[in-house]
C-alpha cells in the first residue's frame, strides 16, 4: 500500500511539473566563446536543454563562431533566430545568452524587437572584462598579435569544424569586442537593458521586451573541476577590482533586472560545466534555468 501511495505521489508530481517550463514562446540559447551546440557529443549547455524540454519548454540552441566580433556572432545568431521563427510559426522568442552569447542575444533584440519577448544575459561581460583588456595589451604588439591571431584562429576553426559549422574565425576581433572599450562601443549601439551606473540595474523593459541577468562570483569551486585552473588563473586580472566568476566581474554582468549576481559558480558552472561539477552544497545551475523558464511562463512570455 505504501509503495502504491508513493508511486501515486511521484506520478502526481510528474504531472504537476509537466508544464513547469512551458513558456508561451520558444527559448533560444546562444552560446559564448567556442560557440558550439555540441562537440563530440558534449553539450555547451550541459543538461540544460533536455531539462527544460522535459517540463514543457520548446528549446532551440544556436551556434556561432568560436571567436569573432560581437556583430559577426550577432548576425550568425540573427539568421538562426529568423529560421526558428519561420519553422515554428512563433510570434516571438525568449533569448538566453551566456558570456559573449549575451551580446548575440542583445544584437538580435535590436534587429528584431517585435519578435523578441525577453533577453536574459548569463555571466555576460556587459561592461567588458579586464581579462580581455589585459590580453589586448599583449596582442597590441604586431608580432605577438599576429602570432596569437594565427594560432587562435586555427584552433577555433578546428572547434567549429568539429561542431559541424563553417564560420569564419577572428580571435583578435573577439578580444577587442570584450574589452572595456569594445563593450562600451557595443552598448552605445545596443543600449537597451544596460545599466547607466557602474553597478546598478538596467531598464527592466524596452520595446515590449523584458530583460534579466544573473552571474557567479567564485572562480575556484571544486578541486575535481579542471576549469578551476583556467578560471582561477584568469581571475588574477581582477586583483584589486571586483568579485568575479573568473572571466566576468560581478557588476559587469548586470543587465536589466538582476536576478542574482553572486552565485557561488565560476564561468563554466553558469552552463553546468564541467559535466555538472560544482562546489559542494551550491545551487544546481539547471534548477536556475528551470526556475527562470517558469518565471517567463508566469510573465506570459
Amino acid at each position: 500500500m505504501k509503495k502504491l501511495i508513493a508511486a501515486s505521489l511521484m506520478l502526481a508530481a510528474g504531472f504537476a511539473n509537466a508544464s513547469y517550463t512551458q513558456t508561451k514562446y520558444p527559448i533560444v540559447l546562444a552560446p559564448g566563446v567556442l560557440g558550439f551546440d555540441k562537440v563530440l557529443g558534449i553539450e555547451y549547455w550541459y543538461g540544460i536543454p533536455s531539462a527544460l524540454r522535459r517540463e514543457g519548454a520548446k528549446v532551440y540552441v544556436t551556434s556561432a563562431s568560436a571567436f569573432s566580433t560581437s556583430e559577426a556572432r550577432g548576425e550568425q545568431t540573427l539568421r538562426q533566430v529568423q529560421d526558428i521563427l519561420a519553422i515554428t510559426g512563433a510570434q516571438k522568442v525568449n533569448l538566453i545568452g551566456h558570456s559573449h552569447g549575451g551580446f548575440s542575444a542583445r544584437y538580435v533584440a535590436t534587429q528584431l524587437p517585435g519578435r523578441v519577448a525577453s533577453v536574459t544575459a548569463v555571466g555576460s561581460p556587459v561592461k567588458g572584462t579586464p581579462v580581455a583588456d589585459l590580453a589586448a595589451q599583449f596582442t597590441a604588439n604586431p608580432a605577438l598579435g599576429g602570432l596569437v591571431g594565427t594560432i587562435g584562429n586555427a584552433f577555433s576553426t578546428f572547434i567549429t569544424r568539429l561542431a559541424g559549422n563553417g564560420y569564419k574565425e577572428d580571435v583578435l576581433g573577439a578580444l577587442a569586442s570584450l574589452t572595456t572599450s569594445g563593450a562600451a562601443s557595443f552598448n552605445s549601439r545596443h543600449p537597451a537593458g544596460v545599466p547607466a551606473t557602474a553597478c546598478g540595474e538596467g531598464a527592466y523593459t524596452a520595446n515590449g521586451m523584458r530583460f534579466y541577468s544573473w552571474g557567479g562570483t567564485s572562480p575556484v569551486t571544486n578541486v575535481l573541476d579542471l576549469t578551476d585552473v583556467l578560471f582561477g588563473t584568469t581571475s588574477l586580472a581582477f586583483i584589486g577590482k571586483e568579485a568575479n566568476d573568473g572571466l566576468v566581474g560581478r557588476c559587469s554582468s548586470h543587465f536589466g533586472q538582476v536576478l542574482r549576481d553572486n552565485y557561488p559558480w565560476n564561468h563554466g558552472d553558469e552552463i553546468n560545466h564541467l559535466f555538472g561539477l560544482r562546489g559542494l552544497f551550491t545551487t544546481d545551475p539547471v534548477s536556475v534555468y528551470r526556475q527562470h523558464a517558469n518565471r517567463l511562463k508566469n510573465a506570459g512570455l
